[in-house]
């Protein structure tokens, strides 16, 4: 009974301590209203003791560190609920809510063998539209196009979801079909209701990251306004305002608000960013240490047995240090998991800085055959293909980019 009282204590001095640390923010946002509402439920429902009481309260608590995750984006936190979902698992045995949880989470860590296998195990044919939409969005990360397409497809026509739409906008505008896209992204807002105002930013902000991929920069940040004024306080969304103030030559902004979100955060994309935005002002001293800081934490990522930062391994190496052989070696690993567009193009791009230019023409073919059309892909295309000698190939490719996007040489985030 001593312990469990002294447990009890340290939960509640530990929550008291989160809520006063919310209430002592001076600018309170809905950011910070709907991260204390989970910390609140959370603290309660551990003070409780009702973690593993049953599988039910058990789902109901790693839903609430879902959702805690997904909000704060903190590897940690996802990590965390893994972990969580795993201990469930081994204790309540085959539940199927558990298990697609678990899917996401796989998923969401770059583990699609492993996520597949835990769809595998929901394999009712009265599957919900979540699992139709994860084994779409699992299709299109191995690259398979125009099955990702038919699995939204068919999601939507089972039950008409915001979410639904929007990935299918997504596909459609890495497709080149803009106006479709923009369509699409239009009906997921009105699907939206009053109380899912972080969900109505979410979508604003694809809405602007398709201006943004062809040049429109006005149109972006208004897109980027509103999600910011529905859903106050939101760090993606600043993110995303940054860059574009980046890729406008505002880097005085764009520096303040990176170091903001990095002190928030602590995320190491956002310290490599903030390097690459540094390396684009011609700062490379300033850049180095950011990067050196990103770096490590990748390499500390990958020592835990992660793969979540392969891909931004292999860019960082290739571009920010030039580093062929170091860029191949990640590209690779990224490509052993999920071949896709970006993960070939990462490939002939490391290769290419390699100077192996015939392999990556080859590893250029496989991502441009994928019918993508995005400005930096057709780029590494141009310079693969003017580097392996084929020239009107690449001054082909050279004017795509700037069809696709006139600004395509402004700063951009390697996502």
């Amino acid at each position: 009974m001593r312990f469990l009282k002294g447990a009890f204590i340290f939960v509640f001095v530990a929550c008291l301590g989160f809520v006063l640390a919310l209430w002592a923010q001076k600018k309170t946002t809905d950011y910070r209203l709907e991260l204390e509402r989970i910390e609140e439920d959370l603290c309660r429902e551990k003070s409780n003791g009702t973690s593993a009481a049953s599988s039910e309260k058990a789902i109901g608590l790693i839903y609430l560190e879902y959702l805690k995750a997904s909000l704060t984006g903190s590897m940690e936190d996802f990590a965390g609920t893994k972990r969580a979902v795993d201990r469930a698992i081994g204790d309540f045995g085959s539940v199927p809510e558990l298990y697609l949880v678990r899917a996401n989470l796989n998923f969401k860590f770059h583990r699609i063998a492993d996520a597949k296998s835990d769809i595998e195990r929901l394999s009712d044919p009265d599957q919900p539209p979540g699992v139709r939409l994860l084994s779409a969005d699992i299709k299109l990360q191995e690259g398979q196009y125009e099955e990702a397409e038919q699995g939204y497809l068919r999601a939507i026509e089972e039950k008409r979801t915001w979410d639904g739409l929007a990935r299918l906008a997504y596909l459609r505008s890495i497709m080149g079909e803009v106006d479709s896209a923009e369509t699409l992204y239009a009906e997921a807002l009105d699907e939206i209701t009053a109380k899912e105002m972080r969900s109505y930013a979410w979508v604003e902000l694809q809405r602007g990251l398709l201006d943004l991929r062809h040049g429109r920069h006005d149109e972006a940040l208004a897109h980027y306004r509103h999600a910011d004024k529905a859903y106050s306080g939101y760090w993606l969304v600043e993110e995303h305002i940054a860059e574009l103030m980046g890729a406008a030559r505002r880097f005085e902004e764009a520096v303040a608000l990176y170091g903001e979100l990095i002190a928030r955060t602590g995320k190491p994309e956002l310290e490599q960013t903030l390097g690459d935005l540094y390396f684009y002002m011609g700062q490379p001293d300033r850049a180095k240490p950011w990067h050196e800081k990103a770096l490590a934490a990748y390499l500390e990522s990958v020592q835990r047995g992660e793969v979540q930062y392969f891909h931004h391994l292999a860019t960082f190496y290739a571009d920010m240090r030039q580093d062929g052989a170091e860029a191949v070696k990640w590209a690779r690993r990224d490509l052993e998991l999920r071949r896709n567009f970006a993960t070939h193009d990462a490939l002939a791009w490391a290769l290419y800085r390699d100077g192996r230019f015939a392999e990556a023409e080859d590893e250029m073919n496989a991502a441009l055959a994928s019918g993508v059309e995005d400005a930096h892909l057709f780029f590494h295309a141009a310079m693969v293909y003017l580097a392996a000698g084929r020239t009107d190939q690449g001054r082909q490719f050279l004017k795509k980019a700037a069809e696709v996007n006139p600004r395509y040489e402004s700063f951009h985030v390697h996502r």
